[in-house]
C-alpha cells in the first residue's frame, strides 16, 4: 500500500539537507570513469587502430577486474573508513587509464595491465553513498526516498556520461578523453571524502568472518536475483543492436537505450515520490514480477516507433526494483559489512549483465532478434523465482529496528526517536549482529 509523500518528504527535502547535494554530486562524478570505461576504452582502441575484438578484450578485462575489487574495497571501506580507501583508489585507477592514453595498445601486456588496476582499484563510491544516507538524512523514510533519488540520479549520469565523452573526444582527442574523464573521477571522490559525513563516518561493529557480508543468507538471495536482473539487462542491449541490423538503421538502437533509460527514470521518480507501507521484502517481488512482465513485449519485435515504446515500459520498473533492493540489502547485511554489500550488489549485478551480453548473442544467431529479447523475460521471471524460492532466508527481520542516524551528527536526536538503537544476536538470521540500518553507529 503506498500514501502519497508529504511537501516535506520529497527529493527535494533531502537535497536540503546539510551535505546531502555535495555527496550525492560528488558520488555521480567520481563514477564518471566506471560509467563510461566500455564506452570509452572502445573509442580509444578504435581510435589507435585496434580491432573491436581488442576493445572486447580489454573491456571484458576491466570489468572482470572492476567485478573483484569492489567488494574488495568495500569490505576495506568498512574497517578502514571511507577517505583513507576511497580516495588513494581514485587516483589508483585514474593512473591506470592514464597509463593506457600514454602507452596506447602497441604493447598489449601493458594495454591489459593498465586497465585492470584501473578496474581493480575503481573506488566503491556507490556503496559508500549509501551507508552515508542514514547518519546524513536521519529519518528511515528520508533514507528509503534517497535510495529511489539515488537509482534515478544513475539513469542521468548513464545518459550524460557518454555525451561528456564524446564532446571531449570532439573537442581534444579520445586519449585526453580518458584522462580528463579520469581527473573528473578523482575529484569527485575528492569531494566526497572530505565531506564532514564521509570523514566521521564508521562502520558499526562487526563480527569477524572471512566471508564477510556474504555470510547473510538474506544477502546471498538478494544477490542471486539481481544476477539475474543483471542478465536480463545485458541481454537487452545485444538483442537491440541486432533490431537495429535487422532494420538497417544504426540510429534506432541509440532510441531503445534512450527509451529504457526514460522508462528507468519515470519509474523511479514516481517511486520515490511516494511512501510505502509494508516490507520492503515482499515489495520487491512485485517490482521483480513486473520487470519480468515488461520484458516479454519486446520479444514482438515492431516497427521503429512502438518498439522504442515498449523499450521505455521495459524499464519502467527497473529504477523502483533497484531502489528497493538497496532498502533490503541494507536490512540484511550482517553489521559492520554495509558498503562491502552494496558494493556486492554492484558487482553480481554488472557480472550478470556480462554473462547476459554473452547469451543474448549466440541466442541471436540461433533462432533471430526475437530470441535474444526472450533471453531477457527469462532471465527476469528466473529472478523472480528466486525470490519466490529464498522467501524464507529473505523475509524481513524477525525483530526489525531501523538505525538510521546515529553517531555524532545526530546524538541530540536520538533521545527522540521511538525506534531504539538496540541489536540483539537472538533474531539474527545470520548469525551476527541482527540486521537493519546497519550504518547507524558512526563516528
Amino acid at each position: 500500500m503506498a500514501t502519497e509523500a508529504t511537501a516535506n518528504g520529497g527529493y527535494l527535502d533531502i537535497l536540503r539537507a546539510p551535505h546531502a547535494a555535495r555527496l550525492l554530486t560528488g558520488t555521480l562524478v567520481g563514477r564518471l570513469p566506471n560509467g563510461t570505461g566500455p564506452i570509452a576504452i572502445t573509442v580509444f582502441t578504435r581510435a589507435e587502430g585496434g580491432s573491436y575484438s581488442l576493445a572486447g578484450g580489454l573491456i571484458a578485462a576491466y570489468g572482470v577486474a572492476t567485478a573483484i575489487g569492489q567488494p574488495l574495497l568495500g569490505r576495506a571501506v568498512d574497517l578502514k573508513g571511507q577517505p583513507r580507501i576511497q580516495l588513494p583508489a581514485a587516483v589508483v585507477s585514474a593512473l591506470g587509464m592514464a597509463a593506457l592514453a600514454l602507452t596506447g595498445i602497441g604493447n598489449l601486456l601493458l594495454a591489459y595491465a593498465a586497465v585492470l588496476v584501473a578496474g581493480l582499484f575503481t573506488p566503491p563510491l556507490e556503496g559508500g553513498l549509501r551507508a552515508l544516507w542514514p547518519s546524513v538524512l536521519g529519518r528511515e523514510d528520508r533514507v528509503h526516498r534517497a535510495y529511489a533519488m539515488d537509482a534515478v540520479a544513475q539513469e542521468v549520469m548513464f545518459t550524460v556520461g557518454p555525451l561528456l565523452l564524446t564532446l571531449l573526444v570532439a573537442l581534444w582527442s579520445p586519449a585526453s578523453a580518458l584522462v580528463v574523464i579520469n581527473l573528473l573521477g578523482v575529484l569527485g571522490a575528492l569531494s566526497v571524502v572530505l565531506s564532514e559525513p564521509s570523514r566521521t563516518w564508521r562502520s558499526a561493529p562487526r563480527e569477524a568472518h572471512w566471508l564477510g557480508a556474504l555470510r547473510s543468507p538474506g544477502l546471498l538471495a538478494l544477490l542471486a536475483c539481481f544476477f539475474f536482473v543483471g542478465l536480463a539487462l545485458g541481454s537487452i542491449t545485444v538483442a537491440g543492436v541486432a533490431y537495429a541490423d535487422d532494420r538497417g538503421d544504426e540510429a534506432v538502437y541509440g532510441w531503445l537505450m534512450a527509451a529504457l533509460g526514460l522508462g528507468a527514470l519515470v519509474g523511479g521518480v514516481a517511486y520515490g515520490a511516494r511512501r510505502w507501507a509494508g516490507p520492503p521484502e515482499r515489495r520487491l517481488r512485485v517490482l521483480v514480477l513486473l520487470l519480468a512482465v515488461c520484458y516479454l513485449p519486446l520479444t514482438l519485435v515492431p516497427g521503429p516507433v512502438a518498439m522504442t515504446a515498449l523499450a521505455a515500459l521495459a524499464g519502467v520498473f527497473l529504477a523502483p526494483a533497484i531502489a528497493c533492493a538497496f532498502i533490503v540489502v541494507d536490512r540484511h547485511a550482517p553489521s559492520g559489512t554495509v558498503t562491502e554489500a552494496f558494493s556486492w550488489l554492484v558487482t553480481t549485478f554488472g557480472v550478470g549483465a556480462a554473462l547476459g551480453s554473452a547469451v543474448s548473442g549466440p541466442a541471436v544467431e540461433l533462432a533471430g532478434t526475437p530470441a535474444g529479447f526472450a533471453v531477457a523475460g527469462a532471465g527476469g521471471f528466473v529472478a523472480f523465482l528466486v525470490l519466490l524460492a529464498t522467501g524464507r532466508v529473505l523475509g524481513p527481520p524477525v525483530t526489525p529496528r531501523h538505525a538510521v542516524g546515529g553517531g555524532a551528527a545526530s546524538d541530540g536526536a536520538a533521545a527522540g526517536r521511538t525506534e531504539k538503537n538496540t541489536r540483539s544476536s537472538e533474531n539474527d538470521r545470520n548469525g551476527a549482529v541482527e540486521p537493519g540500518f546497519s550504518t547507524g553507529s558512526q563516528a
